[in-house]
């Protein structure tokens, strides 16, 4: 490339990077400027070492591919939420409108990785053997470090019956396992119910916190005094999917009083969501719920939610850690930023993305694939139960911890 249009090119992208990292326009510079002077200094410092990559690396840099990267980790360093989408993907971004096969898998990042939040019981990734916590190096031979979460996920997506391959770094191996599977369209399943300690207990599972499964727990709730259930135990093992709103109206079924959630942002409105005594269901009757590392988002409001408010136990593993709301901002050159601009609290203050959710009680899951309920434990209903596979022990030891507590509390 001629020298003059490399400068040119080096000078675009120092000032696209200003604009991302300042957030200003060409009437707002000065008066940013004496309050961002640490955030200038970094810019310098970017252009330097721009200008020692074009002059001094050992072949002829793709400068436009540098300044992507330098983007992505700028917003990636952010939140694992936010990212940033070049021309190219978010034209593809816009395109999509959703409805494709899946392929189970609820991802987030972490380490720099698409990592494995949650997997749908028997959907593909399930099949296949991924499990929580998973690594996913590369999709379809691509490396997921240089891949924006926004990009990820919809590279999950795909035609019905087409192949998704996958690089899965796993702790026991040297090098990433190769996994294959087919993508399929296969609808949330409705809630998991079973019945404990002669239908004294009401176990409930919804798969993802959307509007017809928290109708659907709605539904149950109101059902429990005429079929003599008493305790509420709500498994949100793996529950990764879903709506924040839905979550607050789930959470508001078992709380009468106090603070659900907190939404706020450097720019954002605070907003506040309080239990509204009109829209609960059940506000006495014990409960416990079950969580662990494949909680996320949703579902871990409505955990933080009842724990801090003293109104149930939460048993399991420390949550995920998901919770903010997103705003698309395009900028001139096509390309976009998903930047996150306001995060959820739990009402003691705890951000969702920062600190997830820590049980009152501590119980590291430990299933095998093939084990099931002790026999001791067996529902009293003909449904089956759902449970959590994990590799490892052969006994569900939250569920029977969460069941030992329910046991206790006075109905």
């Amino acid at each position: 490339m001629p020298k003059i249009p490399k400068i040119l090119l080096l000078a675009a992208s120092v000032a696209l990077v200003l604009t991302v990292f300042l957030g200003v326009n060409s009437n707002g510079v000065s008066a940013a400027a004496t309050g961002q002077d640490g955030a200038y200094r970094q810019i310098n410092v970017y252009s330097e070492v721009l200008r020692h990559i074009q002059t001094d690396y050992v072949t002829d840099p793709n400068i436009p591919a540098v300044t992507n990267g330098a983007l992505r980790g700028l917003l990636e360093s952010l939140d694992a939420d936010s990212s940033y989408l070049s021309p190219e993907d978010y034209r593809i971004y816009k395109a999509d409108k959703g409805g494709k096969a899946q392929a189970g898998i609820n991802v987030s990042k972490r380490y720099g990785y698409a990592t494995v939040v949650s997997v749908v019981p028997g959907g593909p990734a399930d099949k296949a053997g991924l499990v929580d916590g998973d690594i996913l190096e590369a999709i379809e031979g691509q490396d997921t470090r240089d891949i924006s979460l926004a990009m990820i996920r919809l590279m999950l997506e795909g035609a019905p019956g087409s192949t998704l391959t996958v690089g899965v770094v796993r702790s026991s191996r040297n090098e990433p396992d190769k996994i294959s599977m087919i993508r399929s369209l296969q609808a949330p399943p409705p809630v998991g119910e079973a019945l404990y300690e002669n239908a004294s207990i009401l176990y409930l599972k919804p798969e993802v916190l959307d509007h017809d499964h928290v109708n659907e727990v709605e539904t149950k709730l109101k059902g429990m005094q005429k079929a003599g259930n008493k305790k509420v135990l709500l498994d949100l093992r793996d529950v990764a999917a879903g709506d924040m709103a839905e979550a607050v109206r789930l959470a508001n079924f078992l709380l009468k009083s106090g603070t659900i959630a907190t939404l706020e942002g450097q720019k954002f409105p605070k907003q506040v969501f309080t239990a509204d005594p009109a829209k609960t269901i059940q506000a006495t009757a014990p409960v416990v719920v079950l969580v662990n590392r494949g909680t996320a988002g949703p579902a871990e409001l409505v955990a933080a939610a009842l724990e801090d408010n003293k109104r149930a136990d939460v048993v399991g593993e420390r949550t995920f850690g998901e919770g903010t709301q997103q705003k698309t901002f395009d900028l001139p050159d096509g390309a976009a930023l998903i930047l996150s601009v306001a995060k959820y609290e739990s009402p003691d203050g705890k951000k969702l993305q920062d600190d997830g959710v820590t049980p009152n009680v501590l119980v590291a899951s430990g299933l095998d694939e093939s084990a099931g309920v002790d026999e001791e434990e067996a529902p009293q209903t003909a449904a089956p139960v759902p449970v959590v596979k994990k590799p490892g022990a052969q006994a569900d030891e939250p569920l029977t911890k969460a069941l030992e507590i329910l046991k206790a509390k006075p109905a």
